[in-house]
Formats: C-alpha cells, sequence, structure tokens
C-alpha cells in the first residue's frame, strides 16, 4: 500500500467519480482507477460499488476512508515539518471562487502565489456565490473568494478588490427608452440574468429593490449558468444585462455591446474564511499575500 493509491482512494470518495478524482490529483483516469484496483485486488476487498455510471463507498471503504485520511494527515504533516526545516512552505490549497473572480482577478494573483510558493498545490472550484459560501462553511474550501453577499455569520470577511458593474445591451439593435426614476426604465428592458445565488444577479435583485419593485416585476428572458453565456446572449440581440466590466469591456471596445448609463454602484470582492479554524501554514501564505496586495486601505468587514 502506497500514500499515492491512498491519495488516490480518498480522492474518489470524495468526488464519487474516478475521472475528477483523478482530474484533482493530476494524473490519469486509467491511473486512477488502476491505484483502486490495486488495492481492491491486494487485500481482496470491495472499496466501491459501482452501479453503471455511478459510484459510492461501500461499507468496508466506509471503514476505510477514516483512517485512509488520517495517515494523509499525518503524511501532509511530516511534509510541512521538513519543508519548514528546510526554510520551504508546502501543502495544499483548496480554493473556492464565484465566476468573475475566478476567470478575471484571481489567476494572475495565484500565479504570483505559484512562483512564491512552489511547494503548495492550487486546487480551484469555481461555482456562484452562495456555491463558494457553502463550500467554505463545510470546510471543502480552505478559502473563497466572492463579489456576493454572503449570509453565513461563521465566516470572516475581508474586502481584497473592488469591482465596476455596467449595464449592456447590443450595440446595433437595442435602444430602451428610460421612463422611471433612473435613465433606464428596469420593468421596460427583456432581462438575460445569471441563475439564483450568483453575485451577479444578485446586483440586478437590488437595482429593482431599490426602485421599490420586486424581481417578478422584471421581463426575465432568459437565465443563464454563466457570465459569458450571458454576454453572448446580449450580444446576439435577446436583451440586456448588468455584467462585471471585466466582462464586457473587450465587448464594448469591439462595438459589439454598449454601456447604458445606470447608476450601478461598485460591489467588493470579498475572501471568506471560517471564522473558527486557525489558518494553517499554506493558507496564511495565500491571506497575508493577497492582504499585502491591497494595501493599508483595505476594508474588514
Amino acid at each position: 500500500m502506497t500514500l499515492t493509491q491512498l491519495e488516490v482512494f480518498a480522492a474518489v470518495a470524495r468526488f464519487a467519480h474516478v475521472t475528477k478524482a483523478a482530474e484533482s490529483l493530476g494524473i490519469t483516469q486509467s491511473a486512477a482507477s488502476a491505484a483502486i484496483s490495486a488495492l481492491e485486488k491486494q487485500y481482496e476487498i470491495k472499496l466501491f460499488n459501482r452501479v453503471g455510471r455511478t459510484i459510492a463507498l461501500s461499507e468496508a471503504g466506509e471503514v476505510f476512508l477514516e483512517e485512509a485520511n488520517s495517515v494523509l494527515e499525518r503524511a501532509q504533516a511530516a511534509k510541512r515539518t521538513i519543508a519548514a526545516l528546510g526554510g520551504n512552505t508546502f501543502g495544499r490549497l483548496e480554493i473556492a471562487a464565484s465566476q468573475t473572480i475566478a476567470n478575471y482577478w484571481l489567476p494572475r494573483r495565484l500565479a504570483v502565489f505559484h512562483d512564491r510558493y512552489p511547494g503548495i498545490n492550487l486546487n480551484i472550484s469555481i461555482g456562484n456565490t452562495r456555491e463558494v459560501e457553502k463550500l467554505v462553511v463545510a470546510s471543502d474550501a480552505d478559502i473563497g473568494f466572492v463579489e456576493g453577499a454572503i449570509r453565513s455569520n461563521d465566516l470572516n470577511l475581508d474586502a481584497v478588490g473592488f469591482d465596476e458593474l455596467v449595464m449592456v445591451v447590443q450595440a446595433r439593435r437595442w435602444q430602451p427608452l428610460g421612463r422611471g426614476k433612473g435613465p433606464v426604465d428596469l420593468t421596460s428592458v427583456p432581462w438575460v440574468v445569471r441563475e439564483p445565488g450568483s453575485g451577479t444577479r444578485g446586483v440586478l435583485e437590488k437595482l429593482a429593490e431599490d426602485e421599490g419593485l420586486a424581481w417578478n416585476d422584471l421581463n426575465v428572458v432568459l437565465e443563464l449558468p454563466s457570465n459569458e453565456a450571458v454576454r453572448e446572449a446580449v450580444e446576439a440581440g435577446v436583451g440586456a444585462a448588468v455584467l462585471s466590466r471585466h466582462v464586457v469591456e473587450s465587448a464594448i471596445d469591439a462595438g459589439s455591446l454598449r454601456a447604458l448609463p445606470i447608476d450601478v454602484p461598485r460591489r467588493k470582492f470579498m475572501m471568506v474564511r471560517r471564522r473558527t479554524a486557525e489558518p494553517s501554514d499554506t493558507e496564511k501564505a495565500l491571506i497575508d499575500m493577497v492582504l499585502k496586495s491591497v494595501g493599508p486601505d483595505r476594508h474588514l468587514v
């Protein structure tokens, strides 16, 4: 039995999916399958039940998982100790980030972090704000980055950046008239929006609330699961959207989208951490780097 086999077993148990587990470990699906098969053959035991395309821990696998995780935790502790003795930081970070941050704000910062700490492996999960919040609360992510409002009281929040929101329409075809309190009558606009739980959708929800409108008062014609899909739909002339300038700036510059005058306040990019958890050395390294990049004027929430 090797540590690699234990790592594969634990990853497959966590994802309940061999391919996803292999991707998280940076190995091929066949290598992951071979590691599980070798364990099962060596000890003549079934660790997973396979029914069609689904996979789940067997009773024996449930018992073994606790021991495997214990061994892996001790192995990581040993690696951190010897790395510290050599003046290095070593380990693994599970990071969760909402789409705008993950696609536009975070990559350059993680590249700098990787150059500074090559011994820390980074695994990034992408979801909407609500999904990121759940991952951090459940300890399935060490650190999260979101741009929407957080509901849990179990998290520490640090403002680490700002995002400018703009309302956009197709540049050539769609020209709404302003008839409400602001330059645009929100109820007269066909909207393309993100899914519930998205921080980007939350901005439009707040705009409607400030106008004394319910969500159902808006003419939502299309709901899509990503910023890029929303942008493409708007470029196709489906309707209007409120999106991060990061997402639409190139399209505005190219002339395919037009920004409309609407009062959308800047929103904060927030780093979220469990309030009761003592950060590991790897977490401290990322936290310190991000906060130092913000500078002394950062707002603590």
